[in-house]
């Protein structure tokens, strides 16, 4: 698949596709997040993401979803940009870009069989987990533990 087949910015048409992966038996795994800066921490959680499941959806944070999270001057790199990192990664089959401060509504469109967030959340404390749980889905908890972060690696480099 090239890597403008795996970007799908319109919801109604990554359903579709989501659900042609299920019906042919695959396992779908959702993860998102922000993605700002990329570091080892997005690596082991998304390859961990992967090994959950037969696909991999990526939904990343839009830039006013990212600056009402993460505050001015977030994020660093442009949604498209951020969206074109993710979608050459060989784990990462699908990416696509929501606005809201959850991905619920996604959740509740896609129905994945898993969710999967990174480790600073547990299981009880994933923001999407009611949605997750509504239709049978199954929340997991993948990546290493919270030793990295974008906003830690941006004060890094700005020297704060």
């Amino acid at each position: 698949m090239s890597l403008q087949e795996k970007v799908v910015l319109d919801h109604a048409e990554l359903a579709r596709r989501v659900e042609s992966l299920k019906a042919a038996g695959r396992k779908v795994v959702l993860t998102n997040g922000a993605f700002d800066v990329l570091h080892v921490g997005h690596a082991r959680s998304l390859v961990d993401a992967r090994s959950r499941g037969d696909v991999l959806v990526v939904a990343v944070n839009a830039d006013d979803s990212v600056r009402r999270a993460k505050g001015p001057g977030r994020p660093i790199y442009p949604a498209a940009e951020r969206v074109e990192l993710l979608s050459a990664l060989a784990c990462v089959d699908l990416v696509t870009v929501f606005h809201e401060a959850t991905v619920d509504a996604l959740i509740r469109l896609l129905r994945p069989q898993v969710h999967a967030k990174g480790r600073d959340y547990t299981a009880e404390t994933v923001p999407e987990r009611a949605s997750v749980l509504s239709y049978g889905g199954e929340v997991a908890i993948v990546g290493d533990p919270k030793d990295h972060s974008s906003s830690e690696a941006i004060r890094r480099m700005r020297g704060v």
